[in-house]
């Protein structure tokens, strides 16, 4: 009977001693950085639908976790061991067990940006998408070249649309592997957004037959000036010369549809060429937009500014000239354009 006191006893302290030394390695496991293995932030991908233990194998095959069992542990002590979420994070050295635990639970994946400015065309938006590393490239052919417009219309679901003009030009955050597709959608509901905003807010008695209208004034004007001041007073000359029925006569619309063939110079032959934008020929508004325009170019279009000029020339400056009548226009142009030449 003493012998078996003692041997419970032995027991007793060789499992305490046992779940001591185990304790003060969990404590001192937590207490780690993962900078013993790790010199500088790098990123760790959770693939979808992976769990928590495959997660702790995969940083322990890393060097990140020597102990991935405590962590398993920990997890599920916190109640969290099925909260963990998929994406691409950034790992610091200083981090411990239990904050990169906290990080994945939070979801803060690392976010990427990409600037579409205005004024660009939508071809320049898709070559932007697509030299993007972390931009999933899906609107490709076999042989890697992009669709063409009704093809990638057909896909985000947007039917027989032309895309130009339609897709908002702004900074967009985004994750690791976002799509082209999803990236398109979501500007595209930006553009829809904005522009109905600004619809329901316009002035009266425009010129414009429904919103898609004022979007491709918006888009003329976008491209007419670097003056943001003169938004306003190039679509109050736009708006007049509709009204009055007078063509618009805009190089860039002129530019837009002479294509890959405009090699920086507008040709006499190019402003009598018959085509749906050329504007010296065709009255009233092209048949789409020529550019992505921004929030102050729609609404400039929708609020044009009042006066009685009818025309306007650069002044080579980024500025225009703006004049009320032809007379005073011609005498700009030769201060302006002709003696310049």
């Amino acid at each position: 009977m003493k012998l078996f006191r003692k041997l419970v006893a032995l027991c007793l302290l060789l499992v305490s001693f046992i779940g001591g030394w185990y304790m003060l390695e969990y404590q001192a496991f937590n207490r780690m950085s993962l900078s013993s293995t790790l010199t500088e932030t790098i990123s760790y991908t959770i693939k979808p639908g992976a769990n928590l233990m495959s997660v702790a194998k995969g940083l322990q095959q890393q060097g990140l976790l020597a102990h991935p069992r405590y962590w398993v542990w920990d997890a599920k002590w916190e109640g969290v061991a099925d909260k963990i979420k998929a994406g691409e994070y950034a790992i610091s050295p200083l981090m411990t067990p239990p904050e990169l635990l906290a990080l994945f639970v939070s979801g803060k994946v690392i976010d990427y940006t990409l600037t579409i400015p205005e004024g660009w065309t939508f071809r320049q938006l898709l070559k932007a998408l697509h030299q993007h590393e972390k931009i999933e490239k899906t609107l490709l052919d076999r042989e890697g070249k992009l669709l063409d417009n009704s093809d990638i219309m057909t896909l985000l679901r947007l039917g027989d649309q032309h895309p130009e003009g339609l897709f908002y030009p702004d900074t967009y955050h985004f994750t690791n592997m976002t799509s082209d597709v999803e990236f398109l959608k979501r500007a595209y509901q930006q553009m829809q957004q904005r522009l109905e905003r600004e619809w329901q807010n316009r002035a009266p008695n425009l010129p414009y037959k429904n919103s898609y209208e004022a979007l491709i004034m918006a888009s003329i004007i976008e491209k007419e000036t670097a003056a943001p001041e003169e938004r306003e007073q190039i679509a109050g000359v736009f708006v007049r010369r509709l009204n009055k029925g007078m063509r618009l006569q805009t190089d860039p619309t002129v530019i837009y549809g002479l294509g890959e063939a405009f090699d920086g110079n507008i040709r006499r032959r190019d402003l009598r060429a018959e085509n749906a934008y050329n504007t010296y020929k065709i009255k009233g508004l092209p048949p789409t937009p020529i550019a992505l325009p921004g929030g102050d170019s729609i609404y400039a279009a929708l609020h044009p500014a009042p006066g009685n000029t009818l025309y306007f020339v650069s002044r080579g400056d980024g500025t225009h000239q703006f004049s009320a009548t032809n007379e005073a226009h011609n005498a700009a142009v030769r201060k302006y354009q002709l003696k310049r030449r």
